[in-house]
């Protein structure tokens, strides 16, 4: 598992793209809290902060005409097999809208994204 650097969501090629989308279902899901060496960073945040990445992801995915379930759409929606979430809106929207997301989302990760990428053949830039 992996959240990309936020920075390379626009530019992400299809496949990963949803496959960032299957991860953060998974993540709001029953993967919540889970560890994982990767993401571990992200249980260190509340919730709020992993929905608003994930709605730049789908975001992201309707811009290229990609179907998203609307389920996902609602904040504290976690998958069929998890209780609803009581996430707070306002904090949802602030959080979105700032320029990073995960401060560990800095220029180290964004280049280990990249070589990620490249090792997949995958060049960005």
């Amino acid at each position: 598992m992996r959240l990309w650097h936020q920075s390379l969501i626009t530019k992400l090629p299809r496949q990963q793209l949803l496959g960032q989308h299957r991860e953060c279902c998974a993540l709001r899901g029953n993967a919540w809290g889970k560890k994982h060496s990767v993401v571990d960073y992200v249980f260190c945040h509340p919730m709020e902060y992993l929905v608003a990445y994930h709605l730049l992801v789908m975001e992201e995915m309707a811009t290229r005409n990609y179907n998203v379930s609307d389920q996902w759409m609602d904040y504290n929606y976690r998958g069929k097999n998890c209780e609803k979430a009581n996430l707070n809106f306002e904090l949802i929207e602030e959080i979105k809208a700032s320029k990073n997301i995960y401060k560990e989302h800095d220029d180290e990760y964004l280049n280990e994204c990249l070589a990620n990428l490249r090792n997949k053949g995958i060049e960005l830039f």
